[in-house]
């Protein structure tokens, strides 16, 4: 990921917050040929020194076949996310796209029948414990999760390079910061947050 100097972040916990709620990345391999997968990824903080990504996919796919242990993979996380409109400047420029982003670069390591029981057990209790009715691994079965576990193939990403990029109009200037903010203020989802995420910036 290309990251000028002044989009580039060392802020730890902004790393972990994107991973935390942007966890349906990508996962980049390159063994045989490029593979992407989308996939449900975990942010394993047990060790707060040593932190690592859990993941899975199909067994059927592909990426899967040809994966083990040692093999290189980026997870690709893209946080918020607005377009900027060059019509919100007070000068000519032109339009642009605001964001966070954070890319981690890993060795793989397959897990074993147990680690990958574990990891389907976080999984679900993260999402099902706010459904109305949940449905946790316990009350599923220990068959019936270890049968459809057939299908899974369980990794652990163990992190060599960590890439934090928070673009936010750091390089314009203050009237033009402030009518950015202003105009995605009153937009989407997505440029709310943005909008929130650079009045973070100047306090």
């Amino acid at each position: 990921m290309f990251i000028p100097k002044l989009y580039k972040s060392e802020d730890d916990q902004l790393m972990r917050e994107i991973i935390r709620e942007n966890s349906f990345a990508l996962l980049i391999s390159s063994v045989d040929k490029i593979r992407a997968t989308h996939s449900m990824m975990l942010l394993n903080e047990e060790d707060t020194e040593n932190i690592y990504i859990e993941s899975h996919i199909s067994r059927a796919n592909p990426q899967a076949k040809a994966l083990k242990d040692g093999d290189e993979v980026l997870c690709d996380f893209l946080g918020a996310h607005a377009y900027v409109s060059s019509s919100w400047y007070d000068h000519m420029n032109v339009s642009t796209w605001n964001y966070e982003a954070v890319q981690i670069y890993g060795k793989v390591k397959l897990m074993n029948q147990e680690e990958l029981y574990r990891h389907l057990e976080k999984l679900t209790s993260q999402y099902e414990r706010f459904q109305k009715c949940p449905v946790m691994t316990k009350d599923m079965g220990r068959d019936f999760v270890e049968k459809e576990m057939k299908g899974a193939f369980g990794l652990k990403i163990i992190p060599t390079e960590i890439f934090i990029k928070q673009k936010l109009s750091q390089n314009r200037k203050t009237d033009d910061f402030r009518n950015i903010i202003f105009h995605l203020e009153n937009g989407d989802e997505n440029g709310k947050k943005i909008a929130e995420k650079m009045k973070q910036l100047k306090k």
